[in-house]
């Protein structure tokens, strides 16, 4: 079994700072933190992409769907049933830091609810 297999995904439990941190290390560590900061990028109407352009594009959505797949493997499905936008994994990321992000009162009543 590889290093890969044995990746421990950090749980999202209503603490964004600490469940940041570490998924922040997480995907700069595979080299996918750049689609938390700028997403894929939009292609305007009527716009022709050349080759090279659509295969870059192809692998951008591929790995941003791998990212996707860690961020839902990190939150517990009654926290993912509240979150609205969750076209990219930057469009999740940020509903969560949203929703979660340096409300005390929102993280105990998370908490509690949780409970």
């Amino acid at each position: 079994m590889s290093e890969k297999d044995n990746l421990i995904v950090p749980k999202f439990d209503g603490d964004y700072e600490h469940w940041a941190m570490l998924m922040e290390n997480l995907l700069k560590s595979k080299e996918w933190w750049d689609l938390i900061e700028t997403g894929i990028p939009r292609v305007e109407r009527n716009v022709i992409l050349t080759g090279a352009q659509r295969t870059e594009m192809a692998e951008k959505t591929v790995t941003d769907h791998k990212v996707k797949n860690y961020l839902f493997a990190s939150i517990d499905k009654t926290i993912l049933k509240t979150i609205l936008k969750k076209e990219t994994s930057k469009d999740l990321w940020e509903s969560i830091k949203r929703k979660y992000q340096g409300n005390d009162r929102v993280q105990s009543a998370q908490l509690q609810r949780l409970r």
